[in-house]
């Protein structure tokens, strides 16, 4: 697992592609030993998952009898869909590359995209934790998350915008790829699993 350190190293990295400075790509690893260390990201955004489970429990357990508790399925079924956040964009993102014979850049995109989920993980987090440490604050949070949104489709499209070389057909493409049908999927899964929150 990369240390802290070489987190920082990657996430520099990204913080100069955002910035649409090439440079970024030195600090990135995007042999296919790096394509695969990039899938620890996941274990890096543990934390603010953590608080994003937390506010999903909570939610769906709104919706129940007041005695309702849930145990580790409910937990399983998170991890499942967690684990589809972070798989099904990069099989879209793999389809649109082929689509348009980019194979090529499709080891860029996975050590880009997961690295990026990290500070946008906590970010996210930060978000959510609102809500329990200021109950009142649901509707504001609501609107930072829309904000927040808003802002992930911008620094993910500027990332892509560097490793597509500006070719702006193919950023599209890649944005609505990584964002558009995970979210479907993600909606799906949370009514076919029984999870979904109030």
């Amino acid at each position: 697992m990369p240390g802290f350190r070489e987190v920082q190293y990657y996430l520099a990295g990204i913080w100069l592609l955002i910035k649409l400075d090439p440079r970024g790509f030195r600090f990135l690893d995007l042999s296919d030993r790096g394509v695969n260390r990039s899938f620890w990201a996941m274990l890096w955004c543990l934390p603010p998952t953590g608080i994003s489970w937390l506010t999903l429990r909570n939610g769906y357990l709104r919706s129940m009898p007041p005695e309702a508790d849930v145990g580790y399925p409910f937990y399983f079924r998170l991890g499942l869909i967690e684990l589809s956040n972070w798989i099904v964009p990069l099989i879209f993102a793999g389809l649109v590359l082929l689509a348009l014979r980019m194979g090529e850049r499709f080891a860029p995109v996975v050590v880009g995209v997961n690295w990026l989920n990290v500070p946008l993980a906590y970010i996210n987090g930060l978000l959510l934790s609102l809500v329990f440490f200021l109950p009142g604050s649901i509707d504001i949070v609501r609107l930072l998350l829309l904000v927040f949104v808003l802002a992930q489709i911008f620094v993910l499209a500027r990332v892509l915008r560097m490793i597509c070389h500006g070719h702006l057909l193919m950023v599209s493409a890649l944005t609505l790829a990584l964002m558009v049908p995970p979210m479907m999927v993600s909606d799906y899964l949370f009514n076919f699993l029984g999870i979904s929150p109030a």
